[in-house]
């Protein structure tokens, strides 16, 4: 009988110790490193993600968004030419590693943000402004309107939307 109880009382104890955790809990808290400036002239946030993709090479991710009508042509068409009233923002972060799962990674600051404008004016003309934001803080870098789009422009536009299950 002195047999069960100490072997059930080894038990308990090696129970209680083995669930006992040596590291602090991580707590969830809001990326604030990856937030986008207020100085930009939209939130690419507030708009619907295209496409994303990473570049390993240079430790980059990034986010292509929408708006509504450029989405909509994006899911629909595989042409270049979106019609007017689109807009596209591409949103690129730099990347860290995430403390809470190993091998993840996620955003870090922001390196970049571009956006595409495509109008048409009075008389039917489509037109194409670019702009670029880079550096820290992020400043305007480039603001380029053109009747055809410049080639930075040309590869967002290029971006197809992502198959989502």
């Amino acid at each position: 009988m002195s047999y069960l109880l100490s072997a059930t009382l080894s038990l308990s104890v090696l129970s209680i110790l083995g669930c006992s955790n040596p590291y602090p809990p991580v707590v969830a808290t809001l990326n604030k490193g990856a937030v986008l400036p207020t100085n930009l002239p939209s939130n690419p946030l507030q708009d619907r993600v295209i496409t994303s993709w990473i570049d390993r090479k240079n430790s980059t991710m990034s986010t292509l968004f929408g708006n509504d009508i450029a989405v909509q042509y994006a899911r629909t068409s595989q042409q270049q030419d979106y019609p007017s009233g689109s807009t596209l923002s591409l949103v690129t972060w730099m990347q860290q590693e995430d403390p809470r799962w190993f091998g993840a990674r996620i955003p870090s600051k922001v390196k970049s943000v571009e956006y595409v404008i495509v109008k048409t004016s009075a008389d039917h003309r489509t037109s194409y402004t670019y702009e670029s934001y880079e550096g820290s803080p992020l400043r305007k870098t480039l603001d380029q309107q053109s009747p055809t789009p410049i080639p930075q422009a040309v590869y967002l536009l290029s971006q197809r939307a992502a198959v989502m299950p």
